[in-house]
């Protein structure tokens, strides 16, 4: 049996996974005739020797290969010039690949783990027909907010609109953080419906989404904003130390997506080479890349620099640092961009 499995939404992903791993025996068999393999360069004969070893005290061997369909994904080579020897070689090799893998032994199930492919993957497309394909997409907003309902309810709990609404907005589609947050908050509201305040006190991207106002009062010379949002952080346990680190971070993000924005990347392009794993973070990101001018920008990268140093080599304390920080770079007028 061959399975497929892809996409970037690996939470679900693994959670196929692990249903497929129930249906095959006993855990503890199972435990003992499994091989993983990561097969960026793994060959035919490689994984002969894995997929015709006969299970030890079982029916089924599992083999889970990650990797192997991006090693042929056409975004993996673009931009390269490839020679025609090199391009007949990778049609050789995934076709014989495909012709071995459809054909393993009854008594081993292999699964294929990836990413992000492209409809275009010669392997992918070679075992279409002859394996059970599952794809894993980022879910799109109602999906998800769907899924976060769902979630709540499987941990036997409720949720408000209002709520739901939030967590979409502050975690977006990466489930494994979501899964951890609404874990947090159905412990937290022991018993009664999760409502929005509930996700200001406990979510912890909240503090995250704080931080954007920050630095936007700062960009903006709105010194009395400023002060005010970084008592409150404080008052919710971000130490100044914490604070001036965020603050760097997300300066240091806004001035890269400014860049790579002039470069004419696309939005899921920037959120990769940011690493970022927010939709909310990467939106906010590009809003404040979009209003400010460059040069402002680089005065408060800076100064946020200079300020580390001075907190390292014992000048300031962290918390004097940080409002001499926010004092001295909210004077002045705001200069915005288009």
């Amino acid at each position: 049996m061959l399975y497929v499995l892809f996409g970037e939404d690996d939470f679900s992903r693994q959670q196929a996974l692990n249903e497929i791993k129930s249906t095959i025996g006993d855990e503890t068999a199972l435990a003992t005739n499994t091989t993983v393999l990561d097969a960026p360069q793994a060959t035919v004969d490689q994984l002969r020797n894995v997929t015709e070893a006969m299970p030890f005290l079982a029916e089924k061997r599992l083999v889970i290969i990650n990797g192997l369909l991006e090693r042929f994904d056409p975004r993996a080579s673009s931009g390269r010039r490839r020679k025609a020897v090199d391009v007949s070689n990778r049609q050789k090799e995934y076709k014989s690949l495909a012709e071995y893998l459809v054909a393993v032994p009854d008594s081993t199930v292999v699964v294929l783990v990836d990413g992000k492919i492209s409809n275009k993957n010669p392997l992918l497309n070679s075992l279409f027909t002859k394996a059970k394909v599952k794809t894993f997409p980022l879910l799109a907003r109602d999906k998800l907010i769907q899924w976060i309902n769902n979630r709540v309810t499987f941990r036997g709990g409720s949720i408000s609109a209002q709520a739901t609404q939030l967590l979409e907005r502050f975690v977006g589609s990466n489930l494994w953080v979501m899964a951890s947050e609404i874990d947090k908050l159905v412990l937290f509201v022991a018993g009664r419906q999760i409502e929005a305040d509930d996700v200001r006190k406990v979510v912890s991207y909240v503090q995250e989404a704080n931080v954007f106002e920050l630095v936007d009062a700062i960009l903006e010379f709105r010194g009395g904003v400023a002060e005010k949002l970084a008592e409150q952080l404080m008052q919710r346990g971000a130490s100044p130390a914490y604070i001036l680190v965020m603050l760097t971070r997300q300066v240091r993000f806004i001035v890269r997506a400014k860049e790579l924005k002039n470069q004419r990347r696309s939005e899921a392009e920037i959120m990769g080479r940011l690493e970022m794993t927010s939709p909310f973070v990467l939106r906010r990101t590009l809003e404040q890349a979009s209003r400010y001018t460059m040069a402002r920008l680089k005065e408060v990268y800076h100064r946020l620099l200079e300020t580390d140093l001075s907190i390292k080599t014992g000048r300031y304390n962290a918390e004097l640092a940080l409002n001499i920080l926010i004092a001295e770079l909210c004077q002045g007028t705001v200069v915005k961009s288009a």
